[in-house]
């Protein structure tokens, strides 16, 4: 490398059609196989047994499922536990095997098959398996996005003080003025301000923690979603919703996890966006249409179900489904930067600066 930019001519450059990689499946046999293989191999120094679940056209830095998502099985054996780590990258796991319990910014969570939970970036985390078949997790995190940028950040204790130390901070606040308090922002015209420095380096704060949705407590919330009547224009499934994403909608705030409950027969409008989704089918079994090529999985599948901006639609099979699905739908509202298109005949909307579609659900409120 020399050094210097490249000066590239765009003049008169028209827009193109962004590009899409395509569906890929992990089928549920190979999954199985990689938990065993992991649980064959020598405990590593941090207890950390882990495989990325990478598309074949990811690029490093950033190997992910999707382009700013990736897909890990971590594995432990009964009785281990992994070191304390953290990272300022963001993540949504399922237990798809065995139990255990994690301790993530202070806080202990139980955890036992289809159960899921967030850990929010920096926060300290440690899982252990204290039962008595293999425990294997399937995490999706926000860390291709930030390998990409340059910018992604981890590390793990090397001894029990700096371990409690990590958890201490997270608790710390300040007491007393802080130094904005001093440093006012200024009005200027049409509705616009200056901030100084003070507030950049000190933002306020919204309280972000570890949330479980026990999957004991969802299930049976999913019948409300699985019941509604045929001709429903919308999809039944319920967000995990982490109220610290605000209006983002978010489980983190880069991504939702939503669980879907599917009865059988029913086939979804073909639609787009410019968020991409992961689909872990966990129940049933049904086919999915991505970009005109038909897709067929079943429980236990994991799936690239939707790269940004492919046109798509899931039908479930005969018995419905369960699904898992991960989307980075949150980042692309902070970023106004989520287009939608509910149907193939309805606008492209840019949703979060605008009233977005809606669904006839009205019509089965009271059926």
């Amino acid at each position: 490398m020399d050094g210097r930019a490249r000066l590239i001519d765009v003049t008169g450059e028209k827009p193109e059609a962004p590009e899409t990689w395509p569906s890929v499946i992990i089928r549920r046999e190979e999954i199985e196989g990689e938990i065993e293989r992991l649980a064959d191999e020598a405990r590593p120094d941090n207890g950390v047994r882990s495989v990325n679940l990478v598309h074949p056209l990811a690029t490093a830095p950033g190997l992910g499922l999707a382009p700013g998502i990736d897909a890990r099985i971590e594995v432990l054996k009964p009785g281990e536990s992994t070191v304390v780590r953290r990272s300022n990258g963001a993540s949504v796991t399922m237990n798809i095997r065995g139990e255990g319990h994690a301790r993530i910014g202070g806080k202990t969570i139980d955890f036992v098959e289809r159960d899921v939970w967030n850990t929010p970036s920096m926060h300290p985390v440690v899982y252990t398996n204290h039962g008595s078949d293999l425990q294997a997790r399937l995490t999706f995190s926000n860390r291709p996005m930030l390998e990409k940028l340059m910018v992604f950040y981890a590390e793990q204790a090397d001894a029990i003080g700096e371990e409690e130390n990590w958890f201490r901070s997270l608790k710390e606040g300040s007491a007393g003025p802080r130094a904005k308090d001093s440093a006012p922002i200024v009005p200027i015209d049409d509705g616009a301000f200056l901030m100084p420095y003070e507030h950049l380096v000190d933002p306020d704060t919204v309280t972000n923690e570890a949330l479980v949705w026990p999957w004991r407590v969802v299930e049976p919330k999913l019948a409300n979603v699985r019941m509604i009547g045929d001709g429903y224009t919308g999809r039944r499934l319920y967000i995990l919703y982490n109220p610290a994403t605000e209006r983002r909608n978010g489980t983190t705030h880069s991504f939702f996890a939503s669980i879907a409950s599917y009865p059988g027969g029913i086939v979804d409008r073909p639609h787009r966006h410019s968020s991409a989704a992961i689909n872990y089918w966990f129940g049933g079994s049904g086919r999915s249409t991505v970009s005109g090529d038909k897709l067929e999985w079943k429980a236990g599948d994991l799936m690239l179900s939707a790269p940004g901006w492919a046109i798509h639609n899931h039908a479930s099979g005969p018995d419905g489904f369960y699904s898992l699905t991960i989307q980075d739908h949150p980042l692309m509202i902070a970023q106004e930067s989520l287009i939608w298109q509910e149907t193939m005949k309805d606008p492209i909307k840019n949703l979060g600066t605008q009233i977005g579609f809606q669904t006839n659900i009205a019509e089965f409120a009271h059926s």
